[in-house]
């Protein structure tokens, strides 16, 4: 079918982002296409299962469902009541179970409903096809039956995630099973596959290459070739989207780069010093949502209430990149000005003061009570949010912590210096010290190695299930045991050499130093940059359909041939982000102008770039694509197998060889 919009892709048309294309295929495409003859003005039952239930929820409310003509929502596998008068919308996986469940409800003399329109959210098989059509009764009362290849989970604006928890533990456990690994990687493929059929985007396929193919003296293994086998099944589905797909791209619009955990085992684990990232870090929240105390009314206990941080929220949206630093003194200056300028905030704030209300000041707040109301609850959400964030970091130490593990990252500090603070910080959380321990052991991997990690685990007093998360990390390793040369410039192991130990090069004065905690920085920003430049080196990260010489996608189209590897001495380079530096705010509230020069710069952007982390994303590199795409003016799209915070990603990694935990006891 083809879509409502034709000029989706990077190439023109005016410019929806990501999630805003994601949520109009639903609504428009899928939901307001069953809108024809009679039926147009007649309700309709939704019907969907546990993944399709998913998808929807992230990209759309209940209530512009509902404003598409959808009265009722239901699973597919509950028991229903029969509807004879009304049409029903299946969105469905294309599985057997599925439409054995669909025949069923729409054959016989009696079915559940009066017409079907089946969309299916990824290729159906010429099987399952000729089994709909083999039923004649049911054909008839079939109003549509289309494929909507849009199987993935809009979790940001730009970003996705095929939902496949288990990836970690299926792809890089101790023991390998490539069944299992096999299947993960086909699901994994399938939905990666339909965001290019929701954008019409056909992109040049990179992805990290097999150590193996670099390194002769490397052995071959499953896990190895975790990023080869994934890219092979994803432009496997591109190649049958070209024939089957109405406008889809002959030629490349675009550019994905497909890698694993193994490129960045820091990223996961060192405390991520933004706003965002400290309210999933620290506060236990469910997804996005946070319990908030709100005063009772009647004057009992406080109640609990469930607030959304999302997209709709202008003061999340404004502030949820930034250090919590900065985020907390720009509440704090929002919430003065608010004050100074608001007389309904002035006059509540003095009455708590003790001030008798007269009746003239009464009068001017009921006037300005619900628009107060609206923006005072939103501000207090966040400095109520902010505080406890601040309290958390006071209580636990975490300024130590975190200046240690970036002075770590950067060479700044070494065993000598680890050694002292377990010696010395007697309170640090049992969490503190495995995360310190996993990024030492990370960057120094070499010195782990027998008694000297063990020695160290025991100084900190870890329990044998961290020591397990720590001892884990090696499955994740991103390069083999043979020498390095500067055509492996990403390893994770260095010349024992050097003078100065470090995971990241100093490039300081690049950027004007703002906050202490926010050097740090995760891998995919350096290889974003490299890609968008066209200096990827190509044998580190083949292409599966070898771009032409007239590929336009860099700002430089020449240099879409890969240039020198930079020096071997180090995986990244220091610098201090942008997004932690205060932004002028016009008055103490609105974030406006945030979400408007966010619509505008997204009219004049190149060719997207899609980013594919195997084995979970974190919060730091979905912040750094946003950061990358107002800096290089493309939109980057982070997508991965699930987005994991520290808690969630070291859970994860003691399951890889503690086969007895299971992951479903994981609240993620």
């Amino acid at each position: 079918m083809s879509m409502s919009d034709s000029d989706t892709s990077s190439q023109g048309g005016d410019y929806k982002n990501f999630k805003q294309i994601s949520r109009d295929r639903l609504l428009h495409e899928m939901l307001r296409s069953t809108k024809t003859g009679d039926s147009k003005s007649t309700w309709k039952v939704l019907i969907m299962d546990k993944v399709t239930i998913k998808i929807m929820s992230y990209s759309c409310k209940m209530a512009e469902i509902t404003e598409e003509g959808v009265s009722l929502v239901e699973d597919i596998y509950r028991r229903r009541q029969p509807l004879p008068t009304m049409d029903a919308i299946y969105f469905i996986q294309p599985t057997k179970e599925n439409v054995i469940i669909l025949l069923s409800d729409m054959s016989g003399r009696a079915p559940l409903y009066k017409k079907a329109f089946v969309f299916f959210s990824s290729p159906i098989s010429k099987e399952l096809v000729n089994y709909i059509k083999k039923d004649t009764t049911v054909l008839t009362r079939i109003g549509a039956l289309r494929e909507m290849n849009l199987e993935y989970f809009a979790i940001d604006s730009q970003g996705f995630i095929t939902d496949n928890e288990r990836a970690l533990e299926e792809l890089f456990g101790d023991e390998e099973s490539s069944r299992k690994g096999d299947a993960c990687l086909n699901v994994m493929a399938t939905r990666v596959a339909t965001v290019f059929a929701s954008l019409r985007e056909l992109p040049f396929v990179r992805y990290r290459a097999a150590k193996s193919s670099l390194d002769a003296n490397t052995m071959t293994t499953f896990r190895d070739l975790v990023p080869t086998k994934l890219a092979a099944g994803v432009w496997n589905c591109l190649v049958k989207y070209k024939s089957t797909i109405p406008n889809f791209p002959q030629t490349e619009t675009c550019e994905l780069l497909i890698v694993d955990r193994s490129i960045d085992q820091i990223a996961p684990v060192i405390h991520e010093w933004t706003y965002d990232a400290m309210c999933h870090d620290l506060l236990g929240m469910d997804g996005n949502k946070y319990v908030q105390e709100v005063p009772s009314k009647t004057g009992g206990p406080p109640e609990k209430k469930e607030v959304l941080l999302e997209d709709h929220d202008p003061i999340w949206l404004e502030l949820r990149h930034a250090h919590i630093a900065d985020a907390s003194e720009r509440l704090h200056e929002k919430m003065t000005n608010f004050l100074s300028k608001n007389k309904a905030a002035q006059i509540h704030h003095n009455s708590r003061d003790g001030g008798e209300l007269s009746t003239r000041d009464l009068q001017k707040m009921v006037q300005a009570l619900p628009q107060y109301s609206e923006q005072i609850d939103k501000l207090s959400l966040h400095v109520e949010i902010a505080g406890k964030i601040n309290k958390i970091i006071r209580d636990l130490g975490l300024k130590d912590v975190g200046q240690l593990e970036q002075d770590l990252v950067f060479g700044d500090a070494g065993t000598k210096e680890l050694i002292n603070f377990l010696r010395t910080k007697q309170d640090a959380t049992r969490e503190s010290k495995l995360r310190l321990l996993m990024i030492y052991a990370a960057i120094y991997s070499d010195k782990f190695e027998g008694d000297k990690g063990l020695k160290l685990m025991q100084l900190a007093q870890l329990t044998p299930e961290d020591m397990n998360a720590v001892n884990n990390m090696r499955l994740l390793e991103g390069s083999s045991d043979a020498k390095k040369t500067s055509s492996s410039p990403f390893s994770l192991k260095f010349d024992v050499h050097k003078k100065k130990h470090a995971a990241r090069k100093d490039r300081s004065g690049e950027e004007e130093t703002t906050w202490q905690l926010s050097r740090f920085y995760p891998m995919i920003e350096e290889l974003i940059e490299k890609l968008s430049k066209g200096e990827l080196a190509k044998n580190e990260y083949p292409c599966m359909n070898d771009p032409s010489p007239t590929f336009h996608g860099t700002s430089n189209p020449a240099s879409i041939r890969s240039s020198q590897a930079p020096p071997v001495h180090s995986m990244r380079q220091r610098r201090t982000p942008t997004w932690a530096r205060p932004r002028n705010s016009d008055d103490g509230y609105s974030s406006d102008s945030i979400l408007r020069h966010a619509s505008s710069d997204f009219k004049k952007m190149g060719q997207r770039i899609f980013v594919f982390i195997i084995g979970g994303a974190t919060r730091s590199e979905l912040r750094v694509c946003h950061k990358l795409t107002t800096r290089l003016k493309r939109e980057i799209v982070l997508g991965s197998s699930s987005l994991d915070d520290p808690p969630q990603f070291i859970t994860k990694l003691k399951l890889l060889t503690a086969h007895e935990l299971s992951l479903d006891d994981l609240q993620i």
